[in-house]
Formats: structure tokens, C-alpha cells, sequence
């Protein structure tokens, strides 16, 4: 719930902030509450003590928090953000009480405080390697980092290279294996080998945890220079918890979820047609005892690949409380945007109980509770 604040600014500095906000893409009310949060979580950051966590990390691509929650969760405290999207970054607001930096690409990796553990789902791009064979032809020297210039995932290796955490966990979707024929995760792969890191990688089914299939592409790394070569990470096996679509469902959900007669009639025949075809295309009606599709950020549109079936009527959508808990996030998690943004936000989350059960087996590689107060003070 919004309220109405009304403050009086003079002259000077209104002039001031103007000047300040004339190139950007902010409103003069945007800047004014960025610097009332940006105020708070300072406060809040002076108050929580390194003592009441075991290990710090940052929370890069940050999204809505899933994967802050689920470091936090077992332990840790977050001591930098970064998210680009503006609905994004309310959603955080309201459950961290901390907006997060924006654009990566313009934030000096020199100012992001010392880390234990670097996080991140990244954007999948391509990489180009033109740059670097000119300069092989120009006979110039190249960087580890020439190969991913121009992508996002430059940025999370030159903070890698400039903080030196001690472990690091990036998430993406299954099919970074195989982006642009494989050289895409290869190019990765080979980066971050190059940093002196042990690289474990690895694809997890969210679906051991909540009741959606949900595959993800997780890649962990462990600093050489303070564990060495030895292989002390591994993955979670699943666990044995049956999974039920159903337990995630609300009572009394509201009329408007339930799809029109137009779009229902049209879901069926696009279905229709592209099984004539020999297609798989079409909607997807959730099993109340197993578990559904993946979840995606086009939800948004029609719902059509999580449809849940109702006696008597059209099917609905799910409600973005059920797009929340189908993602493992509790019901006291704040949802402060519209229904369009939350499926957006939703969709391209993490499952929080994945994501934590792979922090839970990075966090006992690392061995952090004993070697904690050997390297707090760095």
C-alpha cells in the first residue's frame, strides 16, 4: 500500500537534483526515493554485525532474491546486490529492505566489497571470437577475458578476478550446454579454469523440491590457491520427498484467473492443429498428484503451459502466490507488483530449496564454519 508524503525542497537543492536526473531515465520522484532507501539499507548495514553470519556474499543478476534467500538460509549474509530491472528491484526492496545497484556493466568491481562466496544467474549470450583473432593476427597480447567481451558473463568474471572469493555459484538454464553448438559453456568453462578456480558443473531438477520440472544449469568453483586441486565439492542427490502439484494450490482464487471462453476455445484448436502435425505444441494441464511444466517468464500471456483443470469450467492460470510457492518461496514473501510483472519475476526465478540445497553442500566444501575467523578479518 502506497501513502502520499509531501516534503518542500529549496530552491538550490531542487536545481541540484535536476541537474542530476537531466540524463538519466529517472523521475524527480524515482531519485528522491532511491536516496531515502539508499539511506536506510546504509543504517541497516551498519547494524547487522559480520559476527551473526558465517560468511558474506553478493548476489549478482539478483532478480527478486531466490537465491540471496537461499544463501541466507544457510547461514550467510548478503553485502552487495545488483539488478537492472526497476520492478525487480521493488520486489527486493520490499523483502530485503535494499535496492539493489543497477546496470553491472557500469559498477567498478573494485567497489564491491570483499566476498567469501560470489552468486549469480546470468544471461545467456553468445561469444564472439573475432576480437581475439585480430589481435593474434595484429600480433598483440590478449586477456583471459577477451573471449567474453561484449557479454554479461565478462562482467561476473573480471569481479571474479578482481575479489577473488573463495567459492562462486552460477545458475542458467539447461541449455547453456549447448548455446551456439557448445562454445558458449565452453568458452565459460575455460574462463573461469583460467582464474585459478576448480570448476564443478552440473544440470538439477527443481522438481525434487517443489512440483515443477524445472532444469537448471548450475556451475560451482572453488579458489585453487585456498583448497587446492582436490575435489571436495559434489552436487545434491535428490531427495526422496514426493512432490504434489496440489499442496501449492489456493482456496477461493478469484474469477479472473479462469480463462475466457475465446482464449480457451483458441488454446484447444492451436493444440489440435499442431498434433495433426505431429507437434507438441499446445497448452499444458497440470497433474494435481505429480508435478507441472517449467514455469516461464511468457506466462504472463495466456498461462497455457500451467493450466489447472476446474470442474465445471474453463481451467485457470495460477495466481502469483502459486507462481511463488512453485518456486519454493514462503508465503511471506512480499509480492508488490502487478500480476503481469510477478509472472515475469516468477518465471525467470530460481527454486529457492535447489538452490539452497547446493549452498548447504558448497557451504560444507568450504569447510566456512572453522575457517571462518581465520579469514573474517581480510
Amino acid at each position: 500500500m502506497k501513502k502520499q508524503v509531501h516534503i518542500r525542497l529549496d530552491q538550490e537543492t531542487l536545481k541540484s537534483i535536476k541537474k542530476k536526473i537531466k540524463n538519466s531515465n529517472q523521475t524527480l520522484q524515482d531519485y528522491i526515493i532511491k536516496a531515502i532507501r539508499d539511506n536506510e539499507q546504509d543504517s541497516l548495514h551498519e547494524d547487522v554485525a559480520d559476527n551473526d553470519s558465517t560468511f558474506r556474499f553478493i548476489d549478482l543478476f539478483a532478480g527478486i532474491g531466490g537465491i540471496r534467500m537461499a544463501y541466507e538460509n544457510v547461514g550467510g549474509r548478503c553485502v552487495f546486490s545488483s539488478e537492472y530491472d526497476k520492478y525487480c528491484q521493488a520486489t527486493y526492496w520490499a523483502n530485503f529492505h535494499e535496492v539493489p545497484r543497477g546496470d553491472i556493466t557500469k559498477i567498478n568491481e573494485n567497489n564491491i566489497p570483499d566476498h567469501d562466496i560470489l552468486t549469480g544467474g546470468f544471461p545467456c549470450q553468445p561469444f564472439s571470437i573475432a576480437g581475439v583473432s585480430k589481435k593474434n593476427s595484429l600480433g598483440r597480447a590478449h586477456g583471459f577475458l577477451d573471449k567474453t567481451q561484449g557479454t554479461l558473463f565478462f562482467d561476473v568474471a573480471r569481479i571474479i578476478n578482481a575479489k577473488r572469493p573463495r567459492a562462486f555459484m552460477l545458475e542458467n538454464v539447461k541449455n547453456l550446454m549447448s548455446h551456439d553448438h557448445g562454445k558458449t559453456f565452453k568458452v565459460i568453462i575455460e574462463t573461469l579454469e583460467n582464474l585459478d578456480y576448480k570448476v564443478y558443473t552440473g544440470v538439477l531438477d527443481g522438481r525434487y523440491y517443489v512440483p515443477q520440472h524445472r532444469e537448471r544449469t548450475i556451475i560451482v568453483g572453488m579458489d585453487k590457491n585456498v583448497y587446492g586441486d582436490k575435489e571436495l565439492f559434489s552436487f545434491p542427490g535428490p531427495p526422496e520427498k514426493l512432490q504434489r502439484f496440489r499442496n501449492i494450490l489456493q482456496d477461493d482464487v478469484p474469477v479472473k484467473y479462469t480463462l475466457t471462453d475465446h482464449l480457451w476455445e483458441y488454446l484447444q484448436k492451436y493444440a489440435e492443429k499442431h498434433r495433426l502435425k505431429g507437434n507438441g505444441f499446445g497448452f499444458g494441464m497440470a497433474a494435481l498428484d505429480g508435478v507441472s511444466r517449467t514455469l516461464s517468464a511468457r506466462y504472463y500471456k495466456d498461462g497455457s503451459e500451467i493450466l489447472i483443470p476446474q470442474r465445471g469450467k474453463n481451467p485457470r492460470r495460477l495466481t502469483p502466490r502459486e507462481c511463488a510457492r512453485l518456486q519454493g518461496y514462503p508465503d511471506s514473501f512480499k509480492i508488490m507488483v502487478s500480476d503481469t510483472q510477478a509472472y515475469r519475476q516468477f518465471g525467470n526465478s530460481v527454486v529457492v530449496p535447489l538452490i539452497q540445497a547446493v549452498a548447504e553442500k558448497l557451504v560444507e566444501a568450504m569447510n566456512i564454519k572453522e575457517r571462518y575467523k581465520e579469514y573474517a578479518g581480510r
